[in-house]
Order: C-alpha cells, then sequence, then structure tokens
C-alpha cells in the first residue's frame, strides 16, 4: 500500500538517521528538496536552470520552483511510497503540499529533542577532512585530534560551533515549528520522543505508524 510520511524535527534530532531506517524498511523513497534541487541543476532541466540563478545569487528559492520539482517527482513516481524530509519548512509551504497531496492519506512523524540536548550533539560532533567520518567528542575515536580510521585531520564544521547551532534553532523555532502545530490541528501528528538509542527511537516510530 503507496505510504506518505513527513519527517520533521530540529536540527540534529536524528532525521538522517531515521529516515533511513524507514526508507529500508517501508520500501519508501527519500524526498530531500535540496537533492531534487542539485539534480535539476545537474540535469539542466527548466527548474534546474531557472533555480541556478536564484542559488548562484545567494537567494532563497522561491516556493513555486520547489514545488515544481516535487510535483514532477510525485508524477515519476505516482504509486510510489515517499518520505518527506524535514519539508514543509514552514506553514505556507504545508497548506501548499495539502493541497499538492490532493487528499492521499499521510502522517506526520515529529522527532522530539530538547534545545539542550540539540546544542550538546551537535556541539560535539566532528569530522574527519580525509574520510568523512563523523565523530562525538562524547564517544571517543579521536586521537590527538586524528582520526582513528584513517589518521586524517578532526575538525569542527561551522555548523556545530555552538553560536551556529543557536541561531539553527531560533530559526527552527520561529519558522518550522508552526508547521507541528497545523499538523497537530489536523490530528495527524504523531510525536516521537528522540532521546535514546537510535533503535529505541526507531522501536518508537514502528510501533506510531503500526
Amino acid at each position: 500500500m503507496k505510504r506518505i510520511l513527513i519527517l520533521l524535527g530540529p536540527p540534529g534530532a536524528g532525521k538522517g538517521t531515521q529516515a533511513e531506517m524507514l526508507k529500508n524498511e517501508f520500501n519508501m523513497l527519500h524526498l530531500s528538496t535540496g537533492d531534487l534541487l542539485r539534480a535539476a541543476v545537474k540535469n539542466g532541466t527548466e527548474l534546474g536552470k531557472l533555480a541556478e540563478t536564484y542559488m548562484n545569487k545567494g537567494a532563497l528559492v522561491p516556493d513555486d520552483v520547489i514545488f515544481g520539482l516535487i510535483d514532477s517527482f510525485m508524477v515519476e513516481h505516482a504509486s510510489e511510497s515517499i518520505l518527506f524530509d524535514g519539508f514543509p519548512r514552514n506553514e505556507d509551504q504545508a497548506i501548499e503540499l495539502d493541497r499538492k497531496l490532493n487528499e492521499l492519506p499521510f502522517s506526520v512523524l515529529e522527532l522530539k529533542v530538547p534545545d539542550q540536548s540539540v546544542m550538546d550533539r551537535l556541539s560535539s560532533r566532528r569530522v574527519c577532512a580525509d574520510c568523512g567520518k563523523l565523530f562525538s567528542t562524547s564517544f571517543g575515536g579521536i586521537s590527538d585530534g586524528n582520526c582513528g580510521v584513517c589518521g586524517g585531520k578532526v575538525f569542527q564544521r561551522k555548523d556545530d560551533m555552538p553560536e551556529t547551532i543557536a541561531h539553527r534553532l531560533d530559526v527552527y523555532h520561529e519558522q518550522t515549528k508552526p508547521v507541528t502545530k497545523y499538523y497537530r490541528a489536523k490530528n495527524r501528528l504523531l510525536e516521537i520522543v528522540g532521546e535514546g538509542t537510535v533503535e529505541a527511537i526507531s522501536e518508537r516510530i514502528r510501533n506510531a505508524l503500526a
């Protein structure tokens, strides 16, 4: 049976990890608007060329272009289950996505993680400049500032610095959190405690979808 899911949550909530589980376990296509944009630009489609004019100026790509890409994706995969990862990002997009889904049944999963936990998770994250492996200063794997896998230099990305995380959280609460209120009012929201082991969180999601 075709299934449509929307996965929401703050930065650092573990959406990527749980998206992978959902994709594999429920045989879903992973729809990331960022991936759609990059593919359209790379393939030189009309929408891709239009999107590129905004991206080259550092401007946000307008919603009508984003939804054009989503429309094309959904037409191409009309019979398949789809997972929307981190989209919609604001209430206007949620309203328009409702219209696009045209009464198709769907559920919305929100991974709930306190701000302090997000701050702790992301600020402790490090990445190897050579092999790209992620580490956490809380769990080790880093020896003298070097990767325990390949020996490359381990560094902290700008996105994982406390001031950047605080800004990302502010944007999330201002723009995206109202989306969860919108779906709660429509009785579509499934709230998932996003703390604990990956396996425990995955099990909560399975139980919520059962």
